[in-house]
């Protein structure tokens, strides 16, 4: 596969930070890297761009960029945070129908939640979306990147984290199935959920444990995302983490 240039529009959690009505000195800080809008990134080679994910901050993010066409968007699952801001992809319908890959359970449920992008009759400029498919462990080809979808659990929730070569990014993860580790072999970078330092979550992970399961699949470099104005400001965070992992932040740019 081609070197991939990963943008992250977003690291936040489902509220994003700022946190509305809080004053702790995460909402107050005047670093650009303490404001985490909701989780999405761009995943681009020279030919193919992908969106992986596309929450209802999705406008504002995109805004900064080129006006250039999706070759495919990637959803991990049907959470607000993460599908709200497919409305407006409308405008990127002039380079043709959007192409959106999704597990089962997704795909049925954006006909539920945008039924108007899914009747005979279209009315004039609804977003022209093609759904397909993707399946756990099974392989599909957009442009010049390869993805392999595999499968997390966010609570009793499945949904999909993402491959691409040596890079995988996954995020709402709580817990993850042995059977799944294998697909994840030989990943090098990787980018998970990481909600807060403590206390546990019942549905994503505290810092610790995306430490372990970076360790557990030997990742060389990982980087935390989906995190909440309680983990605390990113300068101090990045401090206390271990050598080889860091806290993304909004408008980073990595290459693999």
């Amino acid at each position: 596969m081609k070197e991939l240039t990963v943008t992250f529009l977003g690291t936040g959690t489902s509220g994003g930070v700022p946190s509305i009505g809080c004053s702790c000195e995460v909402c107050r800080s005047s670093d650009p890297r303490d404001k985490r809008l909701r989780c999405s990134v761009l995943i681009e080679t020279e030919s193919t761009r992908l969106l992986l994910d596309c929450g209802p901050d999705f406008r504002q993010q995109i805004l900064p960029f080129p006006f250039q066409r999706f070759d495919g968007i990637l959803l991990t699952h049907i959470h607000y945070d993460h599908v709200a801001g497919i409305d407006d992809l409308r405008p990127f319908c002039v380079f043709g129908d959007l192409d959106i890959f999704a597990n089962q359970s997704t795909v049925n449920s954006l006909h539920s939640t945008m039924p108007y992008c899914f009747t005979e009759h279209l009315y004039p400029g609804v977003p022209r979306l093609r759904l397909h498919v993707a399946e756990k462990h099974v392989p599909f080809s957009i442009g010049d990147i390869e993805v392999m979808p595999v499968e997390v659990m966010h609570h009793q929730l499945p949904i999909l984290g993402y491959r691409f070569g040596r890079f995988a990014y996954i995020t709402d993860m709580k817990t993850i199935a042995d059977e799944e580790l294998p697909y994840l072999e030989g990943v090098e970078v990787l980018v998970v959920n990481a909600l807060r330092f403590a206390p546990a979550h019942h549905s994503h992970q505290t810092v610790d444990e995306a430490i372990a399961f970076a360790r557990r699949i030997g990742a060389r470099r990982t980087l935390l995302i989906h995190a909440n104005h309680h983990i605390g400001l990113h300068a101090e965070v990045n401090r206390l983490l271990p050598e080889g992992v860091e806290l993304a932040y909004d408008g980073q740019v990595i290459r693999v």
